[in-house]
């Protein structure tokens, strides 16, 4: 008789107790940096310090083979925020000022379909998306984007409020972007335009600890040129970084003082690369690569490193799925019956990413092994479209207005580490000789301005600035991107396979630059 009174009692009481653990805040907290590569501890970086965010990578998983869709700010927001590649959403380069882009009124943004299941939703930092409707947060939290420790002490009343709702969060720095005073006392030999200062002002910020790098002992990566432009830059870029980082750990121990650690799904990323040439704005490898920290408060396995290939189509999906909504679905762009049928394109369809939440505790997921890319501007004067599909083996680039210059965005073309290379200073190397010996050659020679030799990293200027239709890698043997196979009649057969993906993502994601394969 005591057994079955007992379980009498359990059969009452255990719908309370699921719903008790049902009722338990699924909260959503992504912190998103800008520009920043995978330069951490914890992604192998020696010289910067990070110390917080290696922690995040300590007690989550690791995903090493992230990308962004787009290397330019606001495009890659708007793809982050609804996964959709932005020739989809519409938002093809930046929001502000003149350039004036903004996505398609008929989305369904993240925040906006969390709002709709029942989440408060918060926004502190860089919004860059536009209209405001279809990207609304119930509440913008004020805070110095370049002080990540003053955004998390900004954002203590929404994560203790009383709400009995879960909360969305959206913490947007603008570090690691480059801006800010220059110090002018620091001397630099040899170059008219000094290195920037990524933010990293004079005088400092309330509650930030400066760290500051020598550039003889930062990581030059491969594809840049080693010259003393570059470290400067690189230095200032990793003092933005541990600023990042310490507003990073203020933010993570506020959550535990307010009881929402335990109960929240974290997310460390950034919309693209480092802000360099040959990263921002390109399709290039340091452009898209780009860190992703993510930690599942009842994951059972810590400091997992996971090989899954990820875009940033990827993140909303997930974030549905944390949360039980239900993904919208969405019209073809292409309203033609006769286009349509004539590329094959889909004329109803979801959204572009989907869910990894089911396999941040797998090392080497089966069926995560390409990601595809899609830009068409930055500012609004940088038309030059490109569409990617990489994966493990081989890269392929469509460079769509191949034949123009590759244009510049305007503090890319004013970098001290382009300028270094561009004006021919001491320390850039040449194709000739290999040497740094700054030689005269005859004005038949010159590329405009600058030394059509001279060597921009793994890149000559001129192979820089004027690209081909195709260019093809061998992204396992080759991760720069230095050798392109695509006119190689041995990979002949390889470039038309690839080809025929990239139409295909094309036609089933709505590309209106699709019809570029019937007409050119």
């Amino acid at each position: 008789m005591p057994c079955r009174f007992v379980l009498f009692v359990l059969l009452l009481v255990a719908p309370g107790l699921w719903a008790g653990v049902q009722a338990q805040p699924r909260n959503i907290l992504v912190f998103i940096a800008d520009d920043h590569g995978q330069d951490t501890g914890a992604y192998g970086n020696p010289v910067v310090k990070t110390p917080n965010l290696d922690r995040l990578a300590a007690e989550g998983t690791r995903f090493t083979e992230a990308f962004a869709t787009t290397a330019s700010c606001s495009a890659s927001r708007s793809v982050i925020l609804t996964g959709l590649h932005n020739h989809r959403t519409g938002q093809y380069g930046h929001e502000h000022s003149w350039h004036h882009f903004r996505s398609f009124d008929d989305l369904k943004s993240l925040p906006v379909l969390l709002a709709g299941a029942g989440y408060r939703t918060g926004q502190i930092g860089k919004y860059h998306v536009g209209p405001e409707p279809v990207f609304h947060f119930e509440e913008y939290i004020a805070g110095d984007s370049r002080n990540a420790y003053e955004m998390a002490e900004n954002v203590r009343p929404f994560l203790a409020s009383d709400d009995p709702r879960p909360f969305f969060l959206y913490m947007a720095t603008s570090d690691p972007h480059r801006g800010g005073e220059v110090d002018a006392s620091r001397p630099f030999p040899d170059l008219v335009v000094r290195p920037d200062a990524f933010g990293n002002r004079k005088q400092g910020y309330d509650h930030i600890t400066p760290v500051v790098y020598d550039p003889a002992k930062v990581v030059v990566p491969g594809w840049l040129p080693d010259t003393p432009a570059t470290r400067a830059e690189i230095a200032e870029y990793y003092q933005a970084i541990s600023r990042i980082d310490q507003g990073f750990g203020r933010l993570v121990e506020i959550l535990k003082e307010t009881g929402r650690y335990d109960n929240t799904l974290i997310i460390y990323m950034s919309d693209h690369g480092i802000a360099m040439p040959g990263a921002k704005t390109t399709v290039y490898e340091p452009g898209m690569r780009s860190p992703l920290l993510v930690r599942h408060p009842g994951a059972k396995r810590r400091g997992l490193v996971s090989n899954a290939m990820i875009s940033w189509t990827d993140i909303t999906p997930t974030l549905l799925d944390w949360a039980g909504v239900k993904p919208p679905v969405y019209k073809s762009t292409i309203d033609n019956p006769e286009v349509l049928r004539l590329l094959d394109a889909a004329s109803e369809y979801g959204l572009h990413g989907r869910s990894f939440l089911g396999i941040l505790e797998q090392e080497r997921p089966q069926g995560w092994d390409e990601v595809y890319a899609s830009h068409t501007f930055h500012e609004i004067q940088m038309y030059y479209p490109m569409r990617v599909v990489r994966d493990r083996q081989y890269k392929l680039i469509w460079n769509i207005a191949s034949g123009l210059p590759f244009p510049f965005a305007s503090d890319l073309w004013a970098s001290a580490t382009w300028q270094q290379v561009w004006q021919g200073g001491k320390g850039t190397k040449y194709a000739e000789t290999g040497s740094g010996e700054v030689r005269p050659l005859p004005e038949a020679a010159m590329f405009r301005e600058g030394r059509p030799d001279a060597l921009y990293g793994v890149r000559t200027v001129q192979s820089y600035i004027m690209r081909p239709q195709f260019e093809l890698y061998d992204i396992a043997k080759d991760p720069w991107e230095a050798h392109n196979l695509a006119y190689d009649p041995a990979y002949a057969e390889v470039l038309e396979r690839y080809q025929a993906r990239l139409r295909d993502f094309q036609s089933r994601t709505s590309d209106p630059w699709v019809l570029k394969w019937v007409y050119e």
